[in-house]
């Protein structure tokens, strides 16, 4: 026969352990990581600076070639971002083609004109940097209805 218990404090059972995430990726599958607003930001400013100088570098300073690497840049960050933080980015996506603009602009002598070479390249290159924005913005808004979707269906009670 057991013994009874003496009163006091009751142990909670163990919560059940998560499976650890995989730092590399599954067999045949693309990585699937998660980025913060900022992470997201970083991300795509970061890669668009590399490529303007890789551009600079490589292509003799070609814009067209830069604003064709600006696109998968801007899907990336799109689908890379956290669920929760969906709306940057929209956002982050034309300061990240400003910002890989500077190696890329012809400024020759002083502040002045590297200012200038910037604005005229953004004012030449707006096709690629809207195309991006849009590009960015179409994946955020299919995954947000996607969410609210998914969201809608997990809280619905099955008919009775």
């Amino acid at each position: 026969m057991r013994a009874a218990r003496p009163p006091g404090p009751q142990r909670r059972p163990a919560p059940p352990r998560r499976p650890a995430l995989a730092l590399v990726p599954t067999a045949g599958g693309l990585p699937n990581p998660r980025l913060t607003g900022l992470g997201s930001g970083l991300f795509c400013a970061v890669v668009m600076f590399l490529l303007g100088a890789l551009c600079s570098a490589l292509f003799g300073a070609s814009l067209t070639a830069y604003g064709v690497l600006f696109l998968p840049v801007s899907a990336l960050t799109a689908l890379w971002v956290r669920r929760v933080d969906l709306m940057t980015p929209p956002i982050v996506v034309p300061i990240a083609f400003a910002v890989g603009l500077l190696p890329l602009a012809d400024g020759e002598a002083g502040t002045g004109s590297g200012l200038m070479g910037l604005l005229t390249a953004l004012a030449t290159q707006a096709g690629w940097l809207y195309g991006g924005t849009l590009i960015a913005g179409l994946i955020v808004i299919v995954r947000r209805i996607r969410l609210v979707h998914r969201r809608r269906t997990a809280g619905a009670r099955p008919p009775v």
